[in-house]
């Protein structure tokens, strides 16, 4: 039961006022005609339910675009370099790193989102720190 739910049960009523006192002069047939109208429209509200939920599940990233691609790199590269980093591989790794977090950067400029451009500056400026003690080693 979702939080909703009461919410739209009280506005919502399923039985049409003129059937909701079933008199004895009603058919059996005419009773069963109303619940299935009543069924049926009770379903039909909750597909649209449905669908409104599901509406919020999609994806806000237009496809296509070079964020997206850029995007998409970005996260393998990121994931590349730390597995390298645990095999061992560190400058790899690190240099991986170090793109994937200017790409990160880059999406973030475009999608105009502070966090992005943030944590992925960060993470670059400690990464390229220690590639460059490293090298200077």
């Amino acid at each position: 039961m979702s939080p909703r739910e009461p919410e739209l049960t009280s506005a919502v009523s399923y039985i049409p006022d003129q059937y909701a006192a079933t008199s004895g002069k009603t058919s059996r047939a005419s009773q069963l005609a109303v619940e299935l109208a009543t069924e049926k429209k009770r379903l039909i509200d909750e597909l649209r339910e449905l669908q409104a939920e599901n509406g919020d599940l999609k994806s806000t990233t237009p496809v296509g675009r070079t964020d997206w691609y850029v995007k998409w790199g970005a996260t393998f590269l990121s994931v590349s370099g730390i597995f390298l980093m645990s095999a061992g591989q560190q400058m790899l790794g690190q240099i991986a790193y170090v793109i994937s977090a200017v790409g990160w950067i880059f999406v973030g400029v475009q999608w105009s989102d502070r966090a992005i451009m943030i944590g992925s500056s960060i993470s670059a400026t400690a990464v390229t720190m220690d590639l460059v003690r490293a090298w200077t080693n």
